[in-house]
């Protein structure tokens, strides 16, 4: 039998805070919040029930980690918030699932995908789905736009990238010769760690033109459709949507259902689709939430409920997917007050007896440490 109560955690935590609000709010006190970050100074840290320092996505000791953490706290849902960590934790899904803990992230091959912008683009073209024209070097490219195939402006962005990071706007034949080199030589740093030394690690797409959209398609655990939420973006910041609109658009909750029942992801698919002439073009998929899902929820999505329903083998709640159109909302920053330290925690700490006095273990050469 399941248990009544379920602790969340979010890793990568990072400036998610509403993320917690929204899950916490669906647990209504039968759960705790908890969080796990590199970063001891990480604004979700603060926020949330308890609060766990991890080693960095890319050492080998994050799994593990995260496995000692899962355990020792009975965490019976993992959220990942991070493009880094999704392959990892979707390669490890298992082993979390053999100490009880659901992670929410989709399969190796959907991850890979998404994370692949050539591969989006090929993905969507076999779906008929109109995308970007794509080049994967400068040379062609450049005979493109000289046979008239190819117009300015163009992107020149990171292959395996994220958050918009290495991502130039070019408008003349010079622009794009610099960018080009350029990119190259900041690949390392822009591109998903696993792809950082990929020597076909930069693309050249031309720019979509039209209205920009952001839709969550949103499928339960076991990978089957349940619905699409689509906001029209009025407002972008560093990569992520600032301001927004939800709308009643039948085209592009159609494409919604058709990219959620071909990848069959699991959770929260956040894309990034432009609207043309009436016809939506593809041009991101990312398989977590995004900057976008906050949109959703301030017009009545309430996917955390439905996510702990399916994870409880229940059915979600009524209207869990009722969303209002024509809501605009817009983000802001908050100033989060840092008043608790990190505790080192060891191997032989007791078992949690309050929201601020839980443990976790501590490796010798990656240490956890705790919030109280």
């Amino acid at each position: 039998m399941r248990s009544k109560t379920m602790n969340i955690l979010f890793t990568c935590a990072g400036r998610r805070n509403y993320l917690l609000h929204y899950f916490r709010d669906a647990l209504s006190g039968s759960g705790r919040v908890l969080a796990a970050d590199s970063n001891k100074n990480a604004a979700a840290m603060i926020e949330a029930d308890a609060a766990f320092l991890v080693p960095r996505v890319e050492s080998p000791d994050y799994i593990p980690t995260l496995l000692t953490l899962c355990e020792q706290q009975k965490v019976g849902m993992l959220i990942a918030l991070n493009d880094n960590e999704l392959f990892i934790l979707s390669e490890a899904k298992h082993r979390f699932r053999r100490i009880g803990t659901q992670v929410v992230v989709s399969s190796p091959g959907v991850i890979a995908l998404a994370a692949d912008k050539l591969a989006t683009a090929d993905f969507a073209t076999e779906l008929g789905i109109a995308t970007p024209a794509s080049y994967l070097h400068v040379d062609t490219a450049l005979k493109a736009v000289e046979q008239g195939e190819l117009c300015f402006p163009l992107f020149v962005k990171p292959r395996w990238g994220s958050a918009s990071l290495g991502v130039e706007c070019v408008n003349d034949i010079d622009e794009l010769r610099w960018a080009w080199q350029l990119g190259l030589r900041r690949l390392p740093r822009n591109s998903l760690q696993p792809y950082a030394a990929r020597e076909d690690g930069l693309l050249i797409q031309n720019a979509l033109r039209g209205q920009e959209y952001g839709i969550d398609v949103v499928n339960d655990l076991e990978g089957r459709y349940q619905t699409t939420f689509v906001k029209r973006k009025l407002g972008m910041r560093s990569g992520e949507t600032d301001q927004a609109v939800t709308e009643n658009c039948p085209e592009l909750v159609a494409l919604g259902r058709r990219l959620g029942e071909a990848l069959k992801h699991v959770g929260n698919l956040d894309c990034d689709v432009f609207m043309g002439a009436g016809k939506p073009c593809l041009l991101e998929l990312n398989p977590r939430f995004g900057g976008g899902y906050p949109f959703s929820a301030a017009a009545g999505a309430d996917v955390p409920s439905a996510l702990i329903a399916w994870a409880k083998g229940k059915a979600p709640p009524l209207h869990w997917d009722a969303i209002r159109h024509n809501v605009m909302s817009s983000k802001c920053e908050r100033i989060v007050s840092i008043n608790r330290s990190a505790t080192p925690v060891s191997e032989e700490t007791p078992s949690v007896k309050s929201p601020y006095e839980t443990t976790a273990n501590n490796f010798a050469t990656t240490p956890m440490a705790l919030f109280r």
